[in-house]
């Protein structure tokens, strides 16, 4: 079985990115959040907030159906 890289609708604080990456990897979706917010202060903001803004667009949300 596939798995496939979604939004969650669940586990959101935003646009349910980091959610859907927390479940695609097997990760506390809390980790992830706390690496993001830590590597945009290291990084000055702009590259990992442009990456999620792409990823808000391109990423689906999750359709809610369990396969």
């Amino acid at each position: 079985m596939r798995k496939k890289l979604y939004r969650s609708r669940t586990d959101r604080k935003l646009a349910g990115i980091l959610g859907g990456f927390g479940e695609y990897l097997g990760v506390d979706p809390t980790l992830l959040r706390v690496l993001f917010v830590i590597l945009s202060i290291v990084t000055v903001f702009f590259p990992f907030a442009l990456a999620y803004l792409i990823c808000a667009f391109i990423i689906p949300n999750d359709d809610g159906v369990i396969s």
